[in-house]
């Protein structure tokens, strides 16, 4: 289970970046080894929608 900093964002932030960050392995763990995150990559590509953004 994600840690308590992983699901509580600061004001402004992605939720998804930010729990993909702090708890990275949980979120990744689908993943086989070096493969890229497709929701991951496509927050790095086109950005962060704006429902996804700390308030």
């Amino acid at each position: 289970m994600a840690g308590r900093k992983a699901v509580t964002p600061p004001r402004g932030e992605c939720r998804q970046c930010w729990f993909h960050a702090y708890a990275s392995r949980e979120a990744h763990a689908h993943l086989a080894p070096r493969e890229d995150c497709p929701a991951c990559v496509d927050h790095m590509r086109n950005g962060h929608p704006d429902h996804l953004i700390a308030h």
